[in-house]
């Protein structure tokens, strides 16, 4: 098996953790899809021939493509105990209320796992509920009382489209993260059970970050409120022991800590760079507007990169303790960690108009295959045009209907094997 562990940004990618378009987006409509994040409706089956291209993309560059549903499958099928804690996890008295949480429990474990994982990533009409004796249930639970046939008893989760953000593999081990909007917190539900009881998981070699065991708010699932948020989006391992961490609308330095705490301890990490970015959904996560595109070069959006504060945070000389520097700014300090003389920046192409046009539609959120070699959407031309010009090979794919959800190709890959920069 593949060794576990994402040691770089632009490093080989071996393995690689996507999620297709399916139900869950098909019941987005236009009464919902703002509560669900999402700017507009999606064409699913366009979205699907998008993304089916994306990753045949990475496979023909020899990539494992491993998809989410499938393994969420797998464990549920291997593992009974699995079946047991995710339905505990998912039906709380705090998402269905107390009333319907035995009988719901109940009849989530009678399902098959295939259809068991369609409910868990698709969600759950009061219609769909069969055999459940509906009049009993109206007549002692309220939420049954006040729901339509068509209310969902478990909400989708159409942003598992994103992988980047419900895991993040960071070195030898991987964070389950407190995700900012209620929409997504259940998506690390899913993602947590596959890497504690999957059999290519349960029994490989590699930490957990966060949580730790036995903390409140193991899988990101309760409300620990907005002071204790922290998304994979803003979490890159740049290398060199160094983790670059953006602080937006969705991560806030509390988590920050908790995390430099974990990596310090156990010696994966010596440094964290944290900027301070804007609070604004165009910039929800730094890979938004700064991406690592080859050893010594990046693409960014400059009007945020040159306005952020930016931190470097290293281990004190106490227990739990920190030392943190104000850094000159991000690039300085990110070629510094990597030991380069300067690094070399494709800035997001075109004039003003055409540049925010192109931040906005993710010109700058590439995945990197390896050093020089990115995938991007085709829709971003004038930063394309500027990384082929800067000696980067760029695959365009498709992303009409799949950067709806505001992601591109960085956000819906979770690099779960990435070889290091040495």
């Amino acid at each position: 098996m593949t060794t576990l562990g994402a040691y770089s940004e632009v490093g080989k990618l071996r393995t690689v953790l996507v999620h297709r378009p399916g139900l869950a987006l098909e019941r987005l409509t236009p009464h919902n899809r703002e509560r669900f994040l999402f700017d507009d409706l999606v064409w699913v089956e366009r979205a699907q021939r998008e993304h089916d291209a994306f990753t045949a993309v990475m496979r023909d560059r020899g990539v494992e493509v491993l998809y989410l549903f499938d393994l969420l499958v797998e464990t549920l099928s291997a593992s009974a105990e699995a079946r047991a804690d995710v339905v505990t996890r998912l039906v709380s008295s705090y998402t269905v209320g107390p009333s319907m949480v035995r009988d719901l429990r109940a009849f989530l474990l009678g399902m098959p796992p295939q259809q068991l994982a369609e409910a868990l990533v698709s969600g759950l009409l009061i219609e769909e509920l069969e055999g459940f004796d509906l009049d009993a249930l109206n007549r002692h639970s309220l939420g049954a009382v006040l729901a339509e046939p068509n209310s969902f008893v478990l909400p989708p989760l159409p942003n598992s489209l994103f992988t980047r953000d419900s895991s993040a593999w960071l070195y030898g081990g991987v964070i389950l993260p407190p995700l900012f909007w209620h929409a997504r917190r259940l998506e690390v539900v899913n993602t947590s059970i596959i890497y504690r009881y999957h059999p290519r998981f349960a029994e490989a070699d590699f930490q957990f970050w966060y949580p730790p065991e036995g903390d409140a708010g193991r899988f990101g699932v309760e409300d620990l409120g907005q002071g204790n948020s922290l998304e994979g989006g803003d979490l890159m391992p740049i290398g060199n022991k160094t983790v670059l961490v953006g602080m937006g609308e969705r991560s806030t330095g509390r988590m920050v800590e908790h995390l430099a705490r974990s990596l310090f301890s156990a010696g994966a990490a010596e440094r964290i760079i944290a900027c301070r970015m804007p609070v604004d959904r165009a910039y929800m996560h730094i890979d938004t507007v700064f991406g690592f595109i080859d050893r010594d070069a990046v693409t960014m959006y400059p009007q945020v990169i040159e306005a952020m504060q930016v931190y470097s945070i290293r281990p004190g000389d106490k227990k739990d303790s920190f030392e943190i520097t104000a850094e000159k700014g991000l690039l300085e300090a990110v070629a510094d960690a990597l030991k380069v003389k300067k690094m070399r920046v494709v800035p997001t192409g075109g004039d003003a108009f055409q540049s925010a046009r192109e931040q906005w539609d993710d010109g700058n959120n590439v995945v990197a295959l390896e050093p020089g070699v990115v995938i991007g959407y085709s829709k971003n031309t004038h930063t394309n045009a500027a990384l082929r010009n800067a000696g980067i090979e760029v695959f365009e794919i498709e992303g009409s209907e799949l950067g709806k959800g505001r992601g591109g190709c960085h956000c819906m890959t979770c690099p779960i094997s990435r070889d290091s920069l040495d």
